[in-house]
């Protein structure tokens, strides 16, 4: 089959849109919007923000839920590849940040790969998003010297991470789809050495209008998810800077 002239060749633009609030995608994300022939976009895109796109977009869900995917990945991706070779201007619309698990790099992979020139737009990853609704930082010169994000769900459904990394003192870890296996990494950190009573707090989809935060410590978490029916999405905070939290919050 040939391929198109290059002229005829569309562009992709891979855009975070933030962890929920419409209001945090950048200037730049919001401005592929408008311009987009078609968007491709996730699950965890927030309300509002596909509204930021021309009313003649096409919009295409491509979502993914726990054990519920819309496309496999290879399918995305080469959907991604048939739409910028039919000389559109796609944006590839991901929760968060394209580049913080959220295999953006597999894309652009499989778009380069195909010839198809890609823009990359970073946008406000969810742990900073929580961060910030919430009123605690997650570097404090008193408390964290570092943070870590991780992923608590491997491509096996495994969990099987760098425990004794992650049990280090004066560090803040955020782990990005950890609930399904919160009782495996509460005890694997504690026998790792980090301390049970180390403050933790759950945080159920940050920025958008159901916001919840529900703290607890490295031992009591697993317990807290129980009790509070908490699903994902949900981030898991590990450290002593939760307890930076504002009361109010």
């Amino acid at each position: 089959m040939s391929q198109p002239a290059p002229s005829t060749i569309g562009r992709v633009a891979l855009v975070g849109a933030g962890p929920g609030d419409a209001e945090l995608i950048t200037l730049k994300g919001a401005r592929l919007l408008r311009e987009a022939d078609v968007v491709i976009y996730d699950n965890l895109v927030g309300q509002g923000i596909l509204e930021l796109a021309g009313p003649d977009a096409e919009r295409i869900y491509v979502g993914k839920k726990s054990g519920e995917h819309t496309l496999p990945q290879d399918e995305i991706c080469q959907l991604l590849v048939d739409q910028a070779l039919a000389g559109r201007k796609v944006v590839r619309l991901k929760g968060g940040d394209p580049f913080v698990f959220g295999r953006g790099g597999e894309e652009v992979d499989a778009l380069l790969a195909a010839g198809i020139p890609v823009d990359i737009v970073p946008g406000v990853t969810a742990a900073l998003g929580a961060a910030a609704s919430f009123g605690f930082p997650l570097t404090h010169r008193d408390h964290a010297q570092s943070c870590v994000f991780v992923t608590g769900h491997l491509k096996n459904h495994t969990v099987d991470l760098n425990w004794s990394a992650l049990a280090q003192p004066n560090q803040t870890v955020v782990i990005y789809m950890g609930i399904t296996g919160l009782d495996t990494i509460s005890e694997q950190l504690q026998a790792a050495g980090l301390p049970g009573e180390t403050p933790a707090a759950l945080v159920y989809r940050a920025t958008w209008p159901t916001q919840r935060i529900y703290p607890g410590t490295l031992a009591t978490l697993p317990d807290v998810a129980r009790e509070h029916h908490v699903k994902p999405p949900a981030l898991i905070v590990i450290g002593s800077v939760v307890q930076l939290m504002p009361a109010d919050r």
